[in-house]
């Protein structure tokens, strides 16, 4: 009767019915997917929650810096440098998170100005701050139930912020612990030892390589975020000076110089979380970094 007699309002009747099947079907689908990224930011508080129950329980914060890096690099080359690659370490991690990354960092003193804060854009905070603000974020992940935190630093100058942030989380919770943080020195190490080796052995000269937007660290920016890096500047590479913010030469950097780095970098993190996790699963203790160990502001 109601079909014959009013077609219209069947019609919607229908049209209804069919939407609800189609939205409980789509919640339904969706509650059975995991979210395919690997960056918090980019997840609900649900999907997070339940990443965490599946056994996701390693998180590594990326640590970046908003410094000069020169005529050829951009301001945000640390920030964007380590979110990218911490996105693939913990893709290749597969139990891992990545948090929002680290933007505001010691880089000298303000005033007067010293070391990168010299240059126009470069942002610094005090030291406690910084190790304030670590600790804070390693606290909140611990509170969700995350086990293993880790800082990744992608500049050589806070390393040791790092260090000492991570041993007074360990002491604090050293009555309880079922989380752990820790300094992944071993993420910026790599950069200046065996990334810089690789180099060597391919004819370039440590000058040219440099500590600070010279080769190595202009190709690892062309690796991962090409958009960031001036390449139509670097033939005049050889002539800039520690005066320009350039300690080395990025005339003859390239992506593929740089895809070394990274395959270097993603290795060595991977291979050194897994370690630590793995022993801190066994009831070990993470290891201790000597106090004794220096870390250049270099890159």
């Amino acid at each position: 009767m109601l079909r014959s007699h009013h077609p219209q309002r069947w019609r919607t009747l229908s049209a209804i019915c069919l939407t609800l099947t189609c939205v409980a079907g789509f919640d339904t689908a969706a509650l059975a997917r995991a979210p395919s990224t690997v960056y918090l930011e980019d997840m609900t508080s649900p999907e997070l929650r339940d990443r965490i129950a599946a056994g996701t329980t390693t998180i590594l914060i990326p640590i970046g810096g908003t410094e000069q890096s020169g005529p050829n690099i951009a301001l945000g080359k640390h920030n964007a440098r380590v979110h990218i690659l911490a996105g693939r370490i913990a893709q290749e991690l597969g139990n891992a998170v990545v948090a929002p990354t680290i933007a505001y960092v010691p880089e000298g003193s303000i005033t007067p100005p010293t070391a990168h804060m010299r240059f126009t854009g470069t942002i610094s905070v005090p030291e406690p701050v910084f190790e304030s603000v670590l600790e804070s974020a390693a606290r909140s992940f611990r509170q969700h139930g995350f086990k293993d935190i880790f800082f990744l630093g992608d500049h050589g100058g806070y390393q040791r912020n790092e260090t000492k942030a991570a041993t007074r989380l360990n002491k604090e919770w050293a009555a309880d612990p079922r989380a752990r943080a820790y300094a992944l020195l071993d993420y910026y190490q790599v950069t200046q030892t065996a990334f810089i080796d690789a180099l060597k052995k391919r004819g370039y000269s440590t000058a040219e390589i440099g500590t600070h937007a010279g080769l190595a660290d202009t190709s690892l920016s062309m690796a991962l975020d090409p958009a960031q890096v001036r390449s139509q500047l670097l033939p005049h590479g050889g002539q800039w000076t520690v005066h320009d913010g350039v300690y080395g030469n990025p005339t003859r950097s390239s992506a593929e110089l740089g895809q070394i780095g990274v395959r270097l970098i993603v290795d060595t993190s991977v291979a050194s979380i897994r370690r630590q996790v793995e022993q801190h699963a066994a009831g070990g203790r993470p290891a201790q970094v000597p106090s004794s160990q220096s870390h250049s502001a270099k890159k």
